[in-house]
């Protein structure tokens, strides 16, 4: 999930202008020796406690992130991992203060951006750029961008992804909806002939915000464009016209009450959540991350072939392509001064042979190229197929700009879709936080 995001998460980068950037380093399994043995502690069988801490909560990810510890320790007697798995919003909690506290878990999870580099400028991160190297040509290309600062690396990708809409195709077609909108004004034109038909148009978790965040975050790119996010970031400055018209569209879509009964306090993946009003059949569509299928199953029965994927629609007049994907990833980083067989461990988990095993046990997107044959499932296919399309890339905003700003986007936002913020609002709070930073 964005920093959020994913209670199950994962991601998958693409092509072109954001793919060409990404190739420069790579991270890959063989030679992960950057970490000392400072710091390490022992059990009472004289093994190397590494902890690792992530947040696979749910099924398959949380039988096969066991399993994979496993089977290092079979590999590697000498050595104990610990795993500590969190829900998505309590680690993040958690991982503040511990950033603050200067004390970091061996292994994290991580989705890069401005958080990482926070970790990184506090000097709590190990720099993987020397091992990493030699296996940059192993990896998808786009996996490692996410982690790389300054020309350095320091986290290794375990999925790549992106969001888009999930919808329920025999809920479509009852509403008469023949194929799923390509813009903006046909997305809207969709919700009414949904809501026309007593069909909940969209379930959101508004309680956790980051799910509504991807509507205006998604808004915002297709009417600036992906450079033109790169250049409000720069300039700490998102009052621009593309930034107030993302959250008047937005506010549009929320005009039509298009979401389910009690949206607001509503949680992302517990039984009467988000996912749960998709896998049990009860909302049309949600914006969602390329976990979604899995939590839906998990929080509730999921549709099977009922489930279908279509990229965020485009907006007339905007700079952004219809085939710019927005998304993120899941990578693992080190603590500076962790023992070295926490980077054993990571090189383990990026091979080939351990990444299909994630793939095909664990529902993840390929990071290792040799791994990509092990990607059946057609949903994921889906996604694989946009990104495979993508002409420009933008990470989750709340993991690409420093914390503080992306907290503030999630909480505009929120406020936006309750009814206490108006576009303009949103845009000067995210700006003056922005240029507090």
């Amino acid at each position: 999930m964005p920093a959020s995001h994913r209670a199950a998460v994962s991601s998958a980068f693409s092509r072109r202008r954001f793919l060409g950037t990404a190739s420069a380093v790579g991270l890959g399994a063989a030679g992960l020796s950057a970490c000392s043995d400072s710091g390490s502690t022992t059990d009472s069988e004289g093994r190397t406690v590494v902890e690792w801490w992530n947040i696979q909560t749910t099924e398959p990810s949380k039988t096969v992130w066991p399993e994979r510890a496993k089977a290092f320790e079979a590999a590697n007697p000498h050595v104990r991992v610990k795993l500590v798995t969190m829900e998505n919003d309590a680690y993040k909690s958690k991982m503040t203060a511990l950033t603050s506290s200067g004390k970091l878990p061996d292994i994290y999870h991580t989705w890069g951006g401005g958080v990482l580099k926070q970790q990184i400028d506090a000097g709590l991160v190990e720099d993987l750029t020397p091992s990493v190297q030699p296996w940059a040509e192993t990896l998808v290309p786009a996996s490692a961008k996410a982690y790389q600062f300054d020309g350095k690396t320091y986290a290794v990708p375990f999925d790549i992804g992106a969001v888009g809409f999930w919808y329920n195709k025999a809920l479509f077609a009852k509403a008469g909806i023949e194929s799923p909108p390509t813009t903006w004004a046909g997305y809207l034109d969709a919700v009414g002939k949904l809501k026309s038909a007593g069909i909940t148009p969209i379930a959101l978790a508004g309680k956790e915000k980051w799910p509504g965040m991807y509507y205006w975050a998604y808004l915002a790119m297709r009417i600036a464009g992906v450079d033109g996010m790169q250049k409000a970031a720069d300039a700490k400055d998102f009052t621009g016209d593309a930034f107030v018209k993302a959250g008047e569209h937005l506010k549009e879509l929320v005009a039509l009450q298009p979401f389910q009964k009690g949206f607001l306090g509503a949680a992302y993946s517990t039984p009467n959540g988000e996912a749960a009003a998709m896998g049990n059949g009860k909302a049309a569509m949600e914006l969602m991350g390329q976990w979604a299928p899995v939590v839906q199953a998990d929080a509730g029965k999921g549709i099977g072939g009922d489930l279908g994927f279509f990229p965020f629609p485009a907006v007339d007049g905007g700079k952004g392509a219809q085939s710019d994907v927005f998304g993120g990833g899941g990578g693992y980083a080190v603590r500076k001064g962790a023992p070295k067989a926490a980077a054993d461990f990571l090189k383990f988990l990026v091979t080939a042979e351990s990444d299909r095993v994630l793939v095909a046990k664990g529902s993840m997107m390929p990071v290792v190229k040799d791994a990509t044959t092990a990607l059946t499932d057609p949903n994921l296919k889906r996604v694989s197929d946009a990104l495979g399309k993508a002409t420009g890339f933008q990470l989750y905003l709340d993991q690409a700009y420093p914390p503080a700003v992306g907290q503030e986007i999630n909480d505009s936002v929120a406020a936006l879709i309750a009814g206490s913020k108006s576009p303009d609002q949103v845009a000067r709070s995210v700006t003056q936080v922005a240029k507090s930073q």
